[in-house]
């Protein structure tokens, strides 16, 4: 018995060769990436790249968030803005809030007149904060609730001075307040009516509060958990936490001023072919419209026909055409023609 090894055949060598060919290529192992961390930079970035900063996100949602924290920190925000707030939003815009501090007038100090004023926008940032000179003598400043006191008018702009920088202020915008209209009252001023954002009345019409005069402090102490009017009052203040409870109803508050366009049920056919069909269409609108013009003045012949028609036979009746009849002596009724006849006793 022989140990030579028999040499495969050339099928099989071909067969092997083909297996080799299509077989595929030996999966390597994948390599996990690691997350870079700005303390650990990865291998493959540059050291002259410098990472970017990201603004702090406590700025931000001062801007532009209407969270609680957000409007919490606009309530407490320092006079007349925040540091870090932006030019742009500094501005007037669109919406404003307003609030006002009377002190008395008067004998007994009951009667109320203007003192303080002040506007902010919708980042409660203080547009006009000014106190008002009074004409009458005041027998009752209010201090503990106004916080006005005889010194804070040493500086004070006259009435009409101060009325005037509210009314451009408060023109073309959305005015926000809480019982708006008596601060308006005691400014001398009128707004539109779809132009007013009553927190005191909004409130209390989608179920914020059960009163239905519900006091600025306790809105804000129930919305957005923040102490205010404990002491002496300062109508910035309450000017911003008009406009932070505004903010954070406003896209339910806003609803019922939406405006709803009113659309025209004629469907218009396009034409997307040569200019001669289109002519076409057009004579044949024009067509019918003076079809429908015929046909209105078809009806108005017939009224002005009726009324010449009556003209005329009063006309023809037994005098011909042109002369002038007594119709009222020829009705019939009695035996001289005549309908009847009066009797004048002496």
């Amino acid at each position: 018995m022989s140990n030579r090894v028999a040499k495969p055949s050339e099928n099989w060598l071909s067969l092997q060769k083909r297996l080799h060919a299509t077989a595929p290529s030996p999966a390597l192992p994948r390599i996990k990436r690691q997350k870079s961390s700005p303390e650990t930079p990865s291998a493959s970035t540059s050291s002259n790249v410098v990472p970017s900063v990201s603004p702090s996100p406590a700025g931000d949602l001062f801007h532009h968030d209407d969270t609680v924290e957000a409007l919490r920190s606009l309530i407490l925000s320092p006079i007349p803005c925040s540091p870090d707030l932006p030019s742009k939003d500094r501005q007037p815009g669109p919406y404003i809030a307003l609030d006002c501090e009377m002190v008395g007038v008067g004998p007994t100090g009951e009667e109320s007149t203007l003192a303080r004023v002040s506007v902010v926008n919708y980042f409660g940032t203080v547009l006009l904060d000014e106190f008002v000179r009074q004409k009458e003598r005041v027998t009752d400043w209010r201090t503990q609730w106004s916080g006005i006191r005889a010194r804070d008018m040493i500086n004070a702009k006259h009435f009409e001075e101060v009325q005037r920088s509210v009314a451009e202020l408060i023109n073309g915008r959305i005015l926000v307040g809480h019982a708006v209209q008596n601060d308006l009252k005691a400014l001398m001023l009128s707004h539109s009516r779809a132009q007013i954002r009553d927190t005191q009345i909004l409130a209390h019409r989608h179920g914020q509060s059960r009163s239905a005069r519900p006091a600025l402090r306790n809105l804000v102490r129930d919305m957005l958990g923040v102490k205010i009017q404990e002491g002496e009052h300062s109508s910035v203040t309450d000017a911003r936490a008009t406009m932070a409870i505004y903010r954070l109803h406003r896209s339910q508050w806003e609803r019922g001023y939406a405006v709803i366009p009113i659309r025209s049920q004629e469907k218009v056919k396009e034409v997307s072919k040569g200019p001669r069909q289109r002519k076409s269409i057009r004579t044949k609108s024009v067509a019918k419209i003076s079809m429908k013009a015929s046909l209105l003045s078809e009806k108005r012949k017939g009224v002005s026909s009726g009324l010449s028609t009556v003209i005329r036979n009063r006309r023809n009746v037994r005098g011909g055409v042109g002369t002038k009849v007594k119709w009222w002596s020829q009705l019939a009724g009695t035996r001289d023609g005549s309908k009847g006849h009066i009797s004048v006793v002496k």
